[in-house]
């Protein structure tokens, strides 16, 4: 079974920047049942919200319109990690971060690629906070 941990949490001002990692316990290559990777966020007594997804073999991504052009996602299969670049924090950017695998396919995805019912495994997530 596939494990994933985030870090890369923390304190950061509001305008400032922050960089989430999420690491697999397995290779990218050896994920063959699962096809999307996926960014979401929970903030306190808030529900789960998708931030961002990406495939696992290709390039293709997707964003919430929350984050869009401020928030990329991008991965590196040689440490089998997903980034999530984080600029100009806003305070309603407070929340635990979650990453999560799918084993649907990014096209079949479709509009449903940032909710998180279409996702099967779970990070313990990290938490982000953003205050002056």
């Amino acid at each position: 079974q596939v494990q994933l941990v985030e870090s890369g949490g923390g304190l950061v001002q509001p305008g400032g920047s922050l960089t989430l990692s999420c690491a697999a316990s397995r290779g990218f290559t050896d994920l063959t049942d699962f096809y999307a990777i996926g960014w979401f966020r929970q903030a306190p007594a808030g529900a789960r919200e998708g931030v961002s997804c990406t495939s696992i073999r290709e390039t293709s991504a997707d964003y919430a319109d929350s984050v869009k052009g401020r928030f990329t996602i991008s991965k590196d299969n040689t440490k089998n990690t997903v980034y999530l670049h984080m600029n100009n924090l806003k305070p309603e950017d407070t929340a635990v971060y979650f990453c999560a695998l799918s084993r649907w396919s990014f096209r079949a995805l479709g509009t449903a690629r940032l909710g998180s019912h279409m996702y099967d495994i779970w990070g313990q997530g990290t938490q982000v906070t953003v205050s002056s």
